[in-house]
């Protein structure tokens, strides 16, 4: 399900709190789905289980997941989450896109960056469905 990767310069709690925000964006975690105990996760990753109380505590303020006193975590239910990352992507794109202007890229090229982004995914499936 997760792992750490301790070669990140990110600390851990954020590889947790990111790894299970893109499993629950991406549907691997269903909404209304019970995530794993604090305890539970900590052990299965040989972490402090403070490292995945705060990813749990992150993840709650950012609306990815509900939790309930004595019952656990659960994947949130509704797509608040999802339109929090859409924001925070977009102010990254943005910032970006800011930095190569001021760097001296032409607009068109950093429009094409975007759009080769956005079609890499269409055309790695084409690529697998070729061979």
């Amino acid at each position: 399900m997760l792992s750490i990767n301790y070669r990140d310069p990110r600390p851990i709690y954020e590889q947790v709190r990111d790894s299970l925000q893109q499993l629950i964006l991406s549907g691997a975690i269903q909404p209304g789905e019970k995530l794993p105990s604090v305890r539970e996760l900590a052990s299965q990753l040989a972490i402090n289980p403070n490292t995945i109380q705060r990813a749990y505590r992150e993840l709650e303020h950012l609306g990815v997941i509900d939790t309930v006193p004595g019952k656990g975590a659960f994947a949130a239910r509704d797509d608040l989450a999802a339109e929090h990352r859409k924001q925070e992507l977009r102010e990254t794109i943005q910032t970006a896109a800011r930095e190569l202007c001021a760097l001296g890229v032409p607009e068109q090229e950093i429009h094409s960056m975007v759009s080769d982004a956005c079609n890499a995914p269409k055309n790695h499936e084409k690529e697998e469905a070729g061979t």
